[in-house]
């Protein structure tokens, strides 16, 4: 593997002639027509914050391990990605090849649901807070006597506002119908679950544990569609099935080890957001590359 210093680190994209249509905390959305193109960039955000730092490949991992999944799980729900391919976006991008290559995706332009969509299969993050907090979590009481990091007899389905401003806030079923209806409320509620769980298996044979996710989903004249990432460390909590400890934190493969290294120098979540240090930059990348290789089977191009 080469040293994860000598890679560049791309923090922000610039293509011009080119039109921006938004930019993520992560991503840099560019317009292409009737459809769009979606860059990964290297950025981190931690606690609804971007951080001082890039994190090397971690664009290429968040597109490639989207792609995989997209393609994997394409039984289950119809979803945006078209291609990664420069050559097949519209002329304008063609000049930026090689800053395309690898970190972006054509996707088809549909109408966001401003809901994150998440399953959890064991009780960690803030649903482990909202439970010892009231036995509960997203408005679904749970057993009593839970660990951090148990098992929960079945997958539960809660959802969050999606914000792009502020915090994203954990909400009930109920109050997820009030905002977007019933039926469709009702229709991705039981996707997540069918990708989730179809995700999970494949992860347990890859020897991971994949604690909980999130899902994204948009609308066009053809119906639901799943959108923006797919099972990435971004998005999903991915445990080593062999280190499993229930009652405390576990090791992971994912974003965690970055948020956990910030609690422990105290950071007060307000801005300016740090730096992080060359050996979390560098351990970060790692964990990246690993969680490709495992759920994949192959290296990261």
């Amino acid at each position: 593997m080469e040293n994860v210093f000598t890679i560049p680190i791309v923090t922000t994209t610039d293509f011009p002639g080119v039109e921006i249509f938004s930019r993520g905390k992560v991503r840099d959305i560019y317009r292409a027509g009737d459809r769009l193109v979606m860059v990964a960039t290297d950025r981190i955000s931690a606690f609804d914050f971007v951080l001082a730092s890039g994190i090397p490949f971690k664009g290429q991992v968040l597109t490639q391990l989207s792609i995989f999944w997209f393609e994997f799980l394409d039984g289950i729900v119809t979803n945006h990605f078209l291609s990664s391919n420069p050559d097949h976006y519209p002329e304008t991008f063609r000049p930026f090849r090689n800053e395309l290559a690898g970190r972006s995706m054509l996707v088809k332009a549909v109408r966001p649901i401003p809901i994150e969509c998440v399953v959890r299969g064991y009780l960690s993050g803030s649903s482990w807070k909202e439970y010892q907090a009231s036995g509960a979590t997203a408005g679904l009481a749970l057993p009593g006597g839970l660990r951090e990091s148990d098992r929960l007899s079945e997958p539960i389905f809660t959802p969050a506002t999606k914000s792009h401003t502020g915090h994203d806030e954990n909400i009930s079923f109920a109050q997820m119908e009030a905002q977007i209806g019933a039926s469709l409320a009702a229709k991705l509620r039981d996707l997540s679950m069918s990708l989730y769980l179809s995700a999970a298996r494949h992860a347990e044979q890859c020897g991971i544990i994949l604690a909980d996710t999130k899902f994204e989903f948009g609308q066009d004249d053809s119906g639901v569609m799943w959108i923006d990432e797919a099972l990435t460390p971004d998005s999903s909590r991915f445990w080593p099935r062999d280190a499993y400890r229930p009652g405390g934190p576990q090791a992971s493969l994912d974003k965690q080890y970055v948020r956990d290294y910030l609690e422990s120098i105290a950071w007060n979540k307000q801005p300016p957001a740090p730096a992080l240090p060359p050996h979390v930059v560098e351990q970060t990348a790692l964990k990246y590359l690993e969680i490709f290789r495992l759920l994949t089977g192959r290296e990261l191009k």
